[in-house]
């Protein structure tokens, strides 16, 4: 069943007044494969738009925080906590964004932390893309999910 579907077939927000305020957690990841050169330049700081790390990991909070203005049946959600983390692989020329969201809702945070992770990894290639726009953001999903009636989906955090 589709939840987002009225009877008659119309797109519809999800009624979540009766559903009950528990712990949610999600946490998203996802990759951008970029050359070694913007690899380099990473590491020597040497970008000209600034600090890649702070200024990717602050918009992907921003994007979390206004997933409901961009998705439009998503519920406004109060975030309790937004961590965004990234690892560099030198050996592969990847960055992976991971993202964890929190709140303690009636609706999960899914879609928050996917938001945030792509928008992390678009501002990546955004700040890299005057060295090389070779770059490519692959394998973004969810890998875990907990609260609510349906519980625990996916790796554990």
């Amino acid at each position: 069943m589709l939840t987002h579907i009225d009877k008659n077939g119309n797109a519809t927000m999800v009624d979540v007044n009766d559903k009950s305020i528990s712990n949610r957690i999600a946490k998203a990841q996802g990759e951008i494969l970029v050359t070694k050169g913007i690899l380099d330049n990473i590491k020597d700081q040497s970008l000209k738009k600034g600090d890649l790390f702070t200024v990717a990991k602050v918009a992907g909070i921003n994007a979390a925080k206004n997933t409901s203005q961009l998705i439009p049946l998503c519920h406004q959600v109060p975030l309790d906590s937004i961590d965004i983390e990234f690892t560099v692989n030198d050996r592969t020329s990847t960055i992976t964004v991971s993202s964890i969201v929190k709140t303690s809702y009636k609706t999960g945070v899914e879609m928050e932390a996917l938001v945030a992770v792509n928008i992390t990894l678009l501002t990546i290639y955004d700040m890299c893309k005057a060295v090389s726009k070779d770059m490519e953001i692959r394998k973004v999903e969810l890998i875990h999910k907990s609260g609510g009636k349906s519980g625990h989906w996916g790796s554990k955090i």
